[in-house]
């Protein structure tokens, strides 16, 4: 007998692809609403699996983490962003007690490749003189189980002129002006997948495009194709989309669209509306260009004749981005963010009707305006626990294992990720790892769900935030927006004022607010979050103990420009009871 026949006894492994934007609101793809061009993921979406209440963490950093490790973003370090606030879950960087994905696979043979923004590695921006990569507090993709790396470590910037740049472990600098990072982690990401599909092991892509996030950095030609098309306004737009979201399925007929944000003018009552225009339009033409970065990844796919045996999901780190760039504030700090272009010219920062955004001497963003058509037709933005700020498209393909054109309504959490993987290719998830007690996974597999299979998530989401608190238990959900009146202890089971109820089933904009005559099941979710946050290591915001100016990165729904405390503006909020349930507010206001 042959002893050199191939083992056919067990199905070949899947490739693995995550892909996650920046900034990208729950209806910016057209699978999901949106008149901007999407076609890759649209297909995507027609061929595989869209999740409608599929949940991130609220913002980049947390988001991050969770995805990679399967965890909430305390466990892994990272309960706020990437600065140290003194407390192990708010370390700022991924802990020794978590694995990430690259490493669950790696350990089981795959090759781990990873394109584009990192941002779980501490503060990377302002580095130590002495840095290399990974020292401690410092880890790169490297030092967390990728084999190799293409991108930046920080959280943001010049796409032309991108900070913190690394090829593998070297940092690099660009040296040419028809660069832009979007297009240019798209080709080595399709670089990446080439190189593996000639090798005999099977691969692991991270894809974490920057784009959509600020600033608007675009090609003059992909801006083109959308300018004008946003002169009908941010109301009009916000209707429009919530239309398409019905009809396609995402959204259920009954929920109404939420009130324009406070704050906000109504389109007709907008000053510098050409402008305003070109905003949009910058912001349409990053997310185009995102997609046909996805497009080179599945055209590699498709020539290698790998796209069915290809596990490709795709999401976003959070809600749209409500957070307006001036140039006399320090909100982003230029040191950080904003260097001179390439050729040496001075960049102009703001957001203002002088400066049209798009080239690489501009600085500026969508700001709070289309960040609510961006997550129409959820209230608030990111940051918040508010349906904007947590909700985010997703879809799964994988070609004769996931059935074409489904969608699931079950509410899942991108922690829930690293589980469906580890079911999925068979790998194995450690106890232990590097000397080091690795925690168990917090998420739950959805993969019966991706094979049109029956699926219900076990275990209640909790979210924290900066204070912002949500809980999601079957079709209830209490949320707290931090420093909301009169703001008691979050922990104190006994007080529901802080608080806000939903039955999503019936309201998933958020709209009815029945904590009034449902105190006793908030009461019981609240003890169930005291437990939670007690477990995983959540503290009150701002920390105590932390380093930092007390509320220094709280940045209110209705002043994106300045570093302010925690308050909450508004008047306040009318609720519904069961006497009364017309008593919610419908006047245009923020309920």
């Amino acid at each position: 007998m042959p002893t050199n026949m191939p083992d056919t006894s067990f199905p070949k492994r899947p490739n693995v692809v995550l892909i996650l934007a920046d900034d990208l609101g729950w209806g910016d793809i057209g699978a999901y609403g949106s008149e901007i061009r999407t076609p890759d993921l649209d297909r995507l979406a027609k061929e595989g699996v869209r999740f409608s209440q599929m949940y991130n963490s609220a913002r980049c950093c947390p988001t991050r983490a969770s995805l990679l490790t399967g965890l909430n973003p305390q466990q892994a370090g990272i309960g706020h962003m990437v600065v140290n606030l003194g407390v192990p879950s708010y370390q700022g960087y991924l802990n020794d007690n978590c694995v990430t994905i690259a490493e669950v696979l790696k350990d089981d043979g795959y090759r781990t490749l990873m394109a584009g923004k990192w941002h779980v590695g501490g503060e990377q921006a302002t580095l130590p003189d002495d840095w290399y990569p990974d020292m401690q507090g410092y880890p790169t993709p490297m030092g967390r189980g990728f084999d190799r790396f293409y991108g930046i470590l920080s959280g943001g910037g010049s796409y032309y002129n991108p900070n913190m740049l690394m090829d593998d472990l070297t940092r690099i600098s660009v040296d040419t002006t028809d660069y832009h990072f979007t297009d240019s982690i798209s080709q080595h990401a399709a670089d990446f997948v080439d190189d593996a599909l000639h090798r005999d092991d099977p691969f692991f892509l991270y894809l974490a495009f920057t784009a959509p996030h600020w600033p608007l950095h675009a090609h003059p030609d992909d801006i083109e194709k959308y300018r004008g098309r946003y002169m009908g306004g941010w109301d009009a737009l916000r209707t429009s989309r919530h239309e398409q979201q019905k009809g396609l399925g995402v959204l259920d007929s009954k929920w109404a669209i939420s009130p324009r944000e406070r704050g906000i003018p109504a389109w007709e009552d907008a000053d510098n509306q050409e402008w305003r225009d070109i905003q949009m339009a910058t912001y349409a033409a990053q997310i185009e260009q995102l997609d046909r970065g996805v497009g080179k990844v599945l055209d590699t796919l498709k020539e290698h004749d790998a796209e069915d045996n290809t596990i490709i999901m795709f999401m976003s780190d959070n809600g749209g981005c409500a957070e307006f760039l001036q140039e006399d504030t320090n909100y982003p700090d230029p040191s950080r963010y904003i260097h001179p272009t390439v050729d040496g010219r001075m960049v102009r920062v703001g957001n203002t009707p002088s400066i049209e955004p798009g080239p690489a001497d501009t600085f500026a963003s969508v700001d709070i305006s289309w960040a609510n058509a961006s997550n129409a037709p959820f209230r608030l933005f990111k940051r918040y626990t508010h349906e904007g700020g947590i909700s985010t498209p997703f879809i799964a393909h994988w070609p004769g294992q996931i059935p074409g054109g489904e969608i699931v309504h079950e509410p899942a959490h991108v922690m829930d990720v690293m589980a469906t993987l580890v079911d999925a290719t068979g790998a194995k998830y450690p106890t232990t790892r590097g000397g080091h007690d690795i925690q168990p996974m917090a998420g739950e597999s959805f993969l019966p769900a991706l094979e049109g299979r029956k699926w219900h998530r076990e275990q209640p989401i909790m979210w924290e935030h900066e204070g912002n608190r949500a809980v999601r238990i079957g079709p209830w959900k209490l949320v707290s927006e931090v420093g909301a009146p009169p703001n008691p202890d979050p922990r104190d089971p006994r007080s529901t004022d802080a608080w806000e109820l939903y039955n999503i089933d019936d309201d998933r904009t958020e709209l009815t607010d029945l904590i009034s005559g449902e105190r006793d099941r908030a009461s019981t979710m609240m003890r169930q979050y005291a437990e939670w946050a007690d477990a995983s290591g959540v503290q009150p915001w701002p920390i105590p103990s932390s380093p930092r100016p007390m509320g220094m990165d709280t940045i209110t729904r209705h002043n994106h420009t300045v570093q302010v405390p925690s308050v909450r503006l508004g008047p306040p909020k009318r609720v519904a009871t069961r006497n009364n349930p017309d008593n919610a507010g419908n006047d245009g206001t923020m309920n």
